[in-house]
């Protein structure tokens, strides 16, 4: 009782700049101090990269991408590659669709959409689960195999349109919106949410440490007594949940149900994300924290490149280079760490 309470009394007397820097990490500043630099070197060459509604617009593209971030991580800690996130999306973009337009429930659109993701992310984890594939090759496969499958479900493979406004105002819809104050996109908010919930549960629950161990340590993961099989059916389904979630936004958002325009090459956005965050290929690391920080870049480096009229082939180019750096930071800190412990051992 008296540690807890000494404890208590120092967090509360610590100093803001270290208790930030414990939050966001130590190994995120300067994803932070690389966020400071390109907004301000945007808003020097462009007058409206601070006008309200550029600032909600850019609330509203990063939703979509956070939320298969949130769920990228959880796989990319535990030493796993979802790549099929993006056609997850799209199926479950069409099915909420279907449900708002020819059933008319906006309730039922979105619990459909969420629980299509979800039993994809099934699918997924009996593959690399029971046909002992690996993880990459397995979402490789069912990343074209659910696109097949939004087109399939998808009345003539064409997009579907959706006028509820009650569900539109999911993907558009703004609160505290006053006078000159755009609001709040409820998009952003509805990331935001999981995003706090998902850093709780890694961070602070049984089943976040199982996650981070199976991903440092497999064997000896196993040896604690984490049933792995089930952590990936676990992990997987939460994955395929949160992609059914944003596909379920781009619906809102758009309008219509997408089968591939508006979810195509959303999952390199959200890998990229991860690897920015600091997250390593082997798993172990990365946190929710430094994923946000990195969809907040990316989100920002996107709608300054579309500011400044920069051609969509560059942003691409960019993009893919910013992964490359990313996953390179990574194994170097990783074979860094590798260093530093075999110079313990030695010294010991």
């Amino acid at each position: 009782m008296t540690n807890i309470s000494q404890t208590t009394t120092q967090r509360s007397t610590e100093n803001p700049f270290k208790a930030f820097t414990r939050f966001v990490g130590a190994e995120n500043l300067s994803l932070l101090i690389a966020l400071v630099l390109l907004v301000a070197l945007i808003a020097s060459q462009t007058p409206f990269f601070f006008v309200p509604r550029n600032l909600m617009n850019i609330g509203m593209n990063l939703a979509v991408v956070g939320l298969l971030g949130v769920g990228m991580t959880i796989v990319i800690v535990s030493g796993a590659l979802d790549i099929s996130v993006g056609s997850i999306a799209g199926v479950a973009s069409v099915v909420s669709a279907i449900f708002v337009t020819y059933v008319g429930t906006v309730t039922g659109g979105v619990f459909m959409g969420v629980l299509a993701g979800a039993l994809l992310g099934v699918v997924n984890a009996a593959i690399i689960s029971y046909l002992r594939v690996n993880a990459v090759v397995a979402t490789l496969a069912t990343l074209s195999a659910y696109r097949g499958i939004a087109f399939l479900v998808a009345p003539e493979g064409r997009p579907i349109g959706v006028l509820d406004q009650n569900f539109a105002y999911i993907g558009s819809g703004r609160v505290l919106e006053s006078g000159s104050f755009p609001g709040i996109p409820v998009a952003l908010l509805l990331l935001v949410a999981v995003a706090v919930v998902a850093h709780f549960v890694m961070s602070s629950t049984v089943f976040g440490r199982a996650v981070y161990s199976m991903g440092g340590n497999p064997a000896a993961a196993r040896l604690a007594g984490i049933n792995l099989t089930r952590m990936k059916f676990y992990i997987f389904t939460i994955s395929g949940a949160l992609a059914g979630l944003a596909g379920v936004l781009v619906t809102a958002r758009t309008s219509s149900g997408q089968p591939a325009s508006g979810t195509q090459g959303l999952e390199l956005e959200a890998i990229t994300a991860v690897f920015l965050g600091g997250a390593i290929l082997a798993g172990g690391k990365g946190t929710i924290v430094g994923t946000m920080l990195a969809v907040v870049l990316l989100a920002t480096l996107s709608n300054g490149m579309n500011l400044l009229n920069i051609p969509t082939f560059y942003q691409l180019v960019a993009k893919g280079f910013l992964l490359i750096v990313a996953v390179a930071i990574g194994q170097w800190r990783m074979a860094r760490a590798e260093r530093a412990q075999a110079r313990a051992s030695l010294a010991g």
